[in-house]
C-alpha cells in the first residue's frame, strides 16, 4: 500500500490559508492537517460555517483530505499560550476549551475530515494532579459525546510536559473513554523515551486516529526538518505500512513557517525517498 502524507498548516503560518493549501497540493501531498487559528479558518469568526464550506470546496478541488488540529497558541487567550485547557482550574476556562473542541468537530464535519486532534494541557502550579485528572475526565466525556453527534472521531495527542504525555497515559484514559482514538506524534516518543516510535505504531495500531512525523532529537521537544535529528523515519514508515495504515500521516514543522515554500516540497521528497 502507499502511505498518504499531509502537511500541517501550523508550519505555514506566514502564508494565507489558500496559498498554503495550493503549495501543499502542488507538492503532491494527499491532505492537510489544518490547525484552526485566527488567520486560518477562524472558528470564532461570524462566518465560520461559510468559510468552512468554502475551504472544504477548495480541498475537494485540490484533491486533499484533512485532519483538524487544535493546537493554536493564542486563539483562546492572547496573553497565555495554549490556555485555557481541559485541565485549567477555572471551570469557565475549561468550558471554553470544550466549546472550542466542539466547534472544531463541527468544522471537521463540514470538511469531512478524518479526525479532530487535541491534547490535554499543562496543569498550572499548585493544581493537584488528581484534580487535573478529574477535570480532564469530565471534559473528555463532553468532547466524546459531541464527536458522536457529529460523526467525526476525536484523537488525543500525548504531548511532552502535559498531563497526558505518553502513549501509556493515553491507554489508561482510553479504558474509560473507549471511543477516544490516539493522535500519535512519533517524535514525542523520542522525547519521553518510554517507547520507540515504530513500536508505538505497532502497539496501538487499532487505536490510531492520525499520525504525525518530523525529525527530533532524543529528549528535546523541538520539531526539526527531516535529517536534522535522531528519528528513524524509514522504520516508522515501514511500521505504518505493515499495519496497513490508510489515514493521513502528517508532517508537523511549526518552526519552519518562514521557509514553508521550501519545507513543504522538501519534506515530501524526503518521505518518498525514505519509502523507497
Amino acid at each position: 500500500m502507499t502511505l498518504r502524507f499531509a502537511y500541517n498548516t501550523n508550519g505555514a503560518a506566514n502564508h494565507r490559508l489558500d496559498d498554503a493549501l495550493h503549495l501543499i497540493a502542488d507538492a503532491g501531498y494527499d491532505g492537510v492537517a489544518l490547525t484552526l487559528d485566527h488567520h486560518h479558518l477562524d472558528p470564532f469568526a461570524d462566518n465560520w460555517a461559510r468559510e468552512a464550506e468554502r475551504v472544504g470546496a477548495l480541498l475537494r478541488s485540490l484533491g486533499l483530505g484533512s485532519v483538524i488540529e487544535t493546537g493554536a497558541r493564542y486563539l483562546l487567550d492572547p496573553r497565555d499560550k495554549h490556555e485555557p485547557t481541559l485541565v485549567t482550574a477555572d471551570p469557565e476556562g475549561r468550558d471554553r476549551r470544550v466549546a472550542f473542541l466542539a466547534r472544531a468537530l463541527e468544522v471537521a464535519a463540514i470538511l469531512n475530515a478524518e479526525t479532530v486532534s487535541f491534547w490535554a494541557g499543562v496543569p498550572k502550579p499548585r493544581v493537584a494532579h488528581d484534580d487535573a485528572l478529574d477535570w480532564l475526565d469530565a471534559g473528555l466525556g463532553k468532547v466524546v459525546e459531541h464527536a458522536a453527534r457529529t460523526g467525526i472521531p476525536v484523537s488525543l495527542e500525548p504531548e511532552p510536559g502535559m498531563l497526558i504525555e505518553t502513549v501509556a497515559d493515553y491507554a489508561r484514559l482510553a479504558i474509560r473513554h473507549p471511543n477516544l482514538r490516539l493522535a500519535l506524534d512519533t517524535g514525542h516518543c523520542l522525547v519521553t523515551q518510554d517507547i520507540a516510535p515504530d513500536a508505538a505504531v505497532h502497539a496501538y495500531a487499532d487505536r490510531l486516529g492520525t499520525v504525525a512525523v518530523e525529525d527530533m532529537r532524543r529528549g528535546d521537544h523541538t520539531h526539526l526538518p527531516f535529517g536534522q535529528g535522531d528519528m528513524d523515519i524509514p522504520a516508522i514508515l515501514a511500521a505504518l505500512e505493515s499495519i496497513g495504515f490508510d489515514k493521513l500521516v502528517c508532517v508537523e514543522l511549526s518552526r519552519e513557517s518562514p521557509r514553508a515554500h521550501q519545507a513543504i516540497p522538501e519534506s515530501i521528497a524526503y518521505l518518498r525517498a525514505a519509502l523507497s
